[in-house]
């Protein structure tokens, strides 16, 4: 008979570790939300790195976020050693190891020569030192499909379908505001992630496309509203896509804390990103996406939910995970604005659309 741990009334405080990036912790969120619903009497504690632990902090979910980072280059063997004695301090039955890579094993490893040896350990690779991974471990390119084997092995339902945050009430409140201050209806705007963090500039469809798709939106009556959602890192981007769309678009840039992107987004019509953490996190929303991918591998990267679908250019450099410059960044240059347009207005079939190049 398959382990049941949902039935192993031994298991009572659990930890699950999931360290960065954002886009990653979105994806997580459907996994750790499937442990949560499988173990509602267990005290749950999340070790995650600042600053993502912020999107945790109202979250009634857990009861104790472990913010350390353990990958920082100062002081790396003094946060180790304190990870090392709050995780033993937790007396943990379960572990639920969400990063699954040498650092965390390694982790894992020195954890046990302390002599706290939890119960159950949880990984999405076959080997050491987890005692449950599923058959399909490796083998997707879905990270979050690979954890979903490894919980199903143990036992635990994994059926979640998307991520899961709590929003905070001031989070509401400020949409709320911004809403009422730029005239943007329910179900009449369409949201737009047009950046990526600095360094995978490559991911970026570009200003143009996305002034001209929002120019099609609005010139079609399809919305009333365009809105950028940005940070630091996409200011200029989303002030020329402004200067080139015009009139109807609503830069907001700079202007929303991250977990407003989620009620901002559940009232809007459309959603059009990039590859970027910013658009997994809007995907906790059940509105339709797009994410136009390039250089990074579709049905990896493609936020959860099968609201989402993702464009892709059917190209012999495909999936390169270029990070520097590219002579002709074909990738994203076969993927025209009606392609993304087509991709929203039908429901989504399969999770890629691959376009022939």
């Amino acid at each position: 008979m398959p382990p049941n741990l949902p039935a192993d009334s031994r298991i009572r405080r659990i930890l699950i570790m999931k360290w960065s990036a954002l886009g990653d912790i979105a994806m997580s969120t459907c996994i750790i939300e499937d442990v949560v619903q499988a173990f509602p009497n267990a005290r749950i504690d999340l070790n995650t790195l600042p600053p993502w632990d912020k999107l945790f902090h109202d979250d009634a979910r857990f009861h104790r976020i472990l913010a350390i980072n353990v990958r920082g280059r100062q002081g790396k063997w003094t946060k180790l050693w304190q990870w090392v004695k709050e995780v033993r301090q937790g007396n943990y039955d379960l572990i639920v190891d969400l990063q699954s890579n040498d650092r965390s094993r390694l982790m894992l490893l020195w954890l046990k020569m302390t002599g706290a040896h939890p119960r159950y350990l949880i990984g999405n690779r076959p080997r050491w030192p987890y005692h449950f991974s599923g058959p399909e471990a490796g083998a997707h390119p879905n990270p979050v499909e690979r954890m979903r084997a490894s919980l199903r092995a143990a036992g635990i339902p994994a059926s979640t379908p998307r991520p899961v945050f709590h929003v905070p009430e001031r989070c509401t409140q400020h949409v709320q505001q911004l809403q009422q201050q730029h005239g943007l209806q329910p179900g009449r705007y369409a949201l737009f992630y047009p950046g990526c963090q600095a360094a995978g500039y490559l991911k970026r469809w570009g200003d143009v496309n996305y002034a001209e798709l929002a120019r099609m939106m609005l010139d079609q009556g399809e919305v009333d509203k365009v809105v950028l959602i940005g940070s630091q890192d996409e200011m200029e981007d989303c002030r020329h896509i402004t200067e080139l769309a015009g009139e109807g678009i609503i830069n907001l840039c700079g202007q929303t804390d991250v977990l407003d992107i989620i009620p901002l987004a559940q009232a809007a019509k459309w959603q059009v990103g990039n590859d970027t953490g910013t658009a997994h996190l809007a995907a906790a929303s059940s509105v339709p996406m797009v994410v136009v991918c390039g250089p990074t591998d579709a049905y990896r990267v493609r936020p959860q939910g099968d609201n989402v679908v993702a464009i892709q250019a059917d190209l012999p450099c495909i999936n390169c995970y270029c990070k520097q410059a590219c002579a002709h960044h074909s990738c994203m240059k076969a993927v025209r604005p009606a392609h993304v347009l087509q991709g929203l207005r039908q429901p989504p079939v399969v999770p890629v659309i691959m376009i022939p190049a």
